[in-house]
């Protein structure tokens, strides 16, 4: 069983204005102190550009690259999103990742609103899944789709439509499906070929449903703590684990709690204590299941 951490539950995010942006040097340390061998890249600009910087930094935290979230614009004709692919392709091939992980971004800022797509924006896009998957694959990556809030792919119907229309893998991430109105549980029993990657996040569901009725905005819900230690909110995180631990899924399970935290918080204080209690319920659920006998976190 692979066990990964992300940047995102030390509140480092893509989104301008998300909050106080911890630095590498200590989130990676954190990770290591935790038992953590293995990260996600998190968003362009928090580890060096240079690939080989990229790589080196990683090594010297003892952190193997597992690849990462890239916002990607994916359904517009008029723009062509292989070329920023292939460059992020670059830092994959030199740090050893090998996922890379596809949002379809709005074209907005944040994650509080979108667009809905007409016939020919889900061709494009649809197509450029295609694209993306087949770009990756050459340089030996796979390439994932992540349901995500506030991008082009977040309800239960545009998820069918990338099920129906596209053979790319999915990120299964359990919380972003929850919000979009997904059962997680069922995803995981019925769609467990298409699963290639997994990002396991709780939810509240009353902050969730919130979001779903547009009472209130993704953002504003993430402050008010949508996010949960893993065990702590309303996904039944262990069913899911042990339904694709038994399909014989061997591929990353990445700890997500995304966060937003407003200044650097004091040593061995913050999201480390909320990252460590999920590790600890990640691996009372892998102890208790018969072929998760070696756990790689």
């Amino acid at each position: 069983m692979q066990i990964a951490a992300a940047p995102i539950s030390w509140g480092v995010c893509e989104v301008p204005d998300w909050g106080h942006q911890m630095d590498p040097d200590r989130v990676l340390t954190e990770m290591g102190e935790l038992g953590f061998a293995a990260t996600e890249f998190g968003p362009e600009g928090f580890l060096p550009t240079d690939p080989e910087a990229k790589a080196r930094l990683l090594a010297e935290h003892g952190m193997r690259a597992v690849g990462g979230f890239v916002p990607v614009l994916l359904h517009d004709p008029d723009h062509d999103p292989l070329p920023e692919i292939v460059r992020e392709l670059a830092s994959y091939e030199a740090a050893g990742a090998g996922t890379i992980v596809l949002s379809a971004v709005s074209g907005q800022d944040g994650y509080d609103a979108r667009p809905e797509l007409d016939r020919t924006g889900w061709a494009t896009l649809l197509d450029n899944l295609g694209r993306a998957r087949e770009a990756a694959a050459n340089v030996g990556v796979t390439a994932v789709l992540h349901p995500h809030a506030g991008t082009m792919v977040e309800t239960t119907a545009d998820v069918q439509q990338v099920l129906d229309g596209s053979e790319i893998g999915f990120c299964f991430d359990t919380g972003h499906l929850f919000i979009g109105g997904t059962d997680p549980v069922t995803f995981a029993a019925e769609h467990a070929d298409r699963i290639l990657h997994a990002h396991l996040k709780d939810v509240s569901l009353q902050h969730a449903e919130r979001v779903r009725a547009g009472q209130s905005t993704y953002y504003d819900e993430v402050v008010a703590g949508m996010y949960r230690p893993l065990g702590q909110g309303d996904i039944d995180i262990a069913a899911i684990v042990t339904s694709l631990l038994d399909a014989g899924y061997t591929g990353w399970f990445t700890l997500e709690q995304d966060n937003v935290i407003s200044e650097e918080p004091a040593p061995g204080d913050g999201p480390v204590s909320d990252a460590a209690a999920s590790l600890a319920y990640l691996r009372s659920v892998a102890d208790g299941h018969g072929s998760a006998r070696e756990v790689n976190a």
